[in-house]
């Protein structure tokens, strides 16, 4: 009364089975969801800081041109000739506009986040 599976055998002991294609192998192995959650939690930190920095430069590109410190500056006053054009209306509405896409940019990004699984 010799059963094969329980002999003792080399040859007979049977493999566990596998899972399926469709199991998660994250339960099976904790140890590998750990990267995986570092590197989600990475992005996201990633994504905000993108967001928080874009909104504050675009902020202040927008503003800033439009203050006296934008003009009355230390760098400006040794140089006329470049203080002159930064004065210019036409040159201030375009940092307020790069400012206006800098916003624009982080916002988007912001409202297109999506987490890869």
């Amino acid at each position: 009364m010799s059963d094969p599976i329980f002999s003792g055998a080399p040859g007979n002991v049977p493999e566990p089975p596998s899972p399926p294609a469709d199991t998660p192998t994250i339960l099976l192995d904790p140890a590998e969801s750990r990267p995986r959650a570092m590197q989600l939690w990475m992005h996201r930190i990633s994504v905000f800081l993108f967001v928080l920095i874009s909104a504050v430069a675009g902020v202040l590109l927008i503003i800033l041109p439009w203050t006296p410190e934008w003009t009355d500056n230390y760098l400006l006053l040794s140089f006329p000739a470049l203080r002159s054009f930064v004065t210019n209306g036409f040159f201030r509405g375009i940092c307020s506009g790069l400012g206006l896409l800098d916003i624009w940019i982080g916002f988007w990004e912001a409202l297109h986040y999506h987490e890869h699984h």
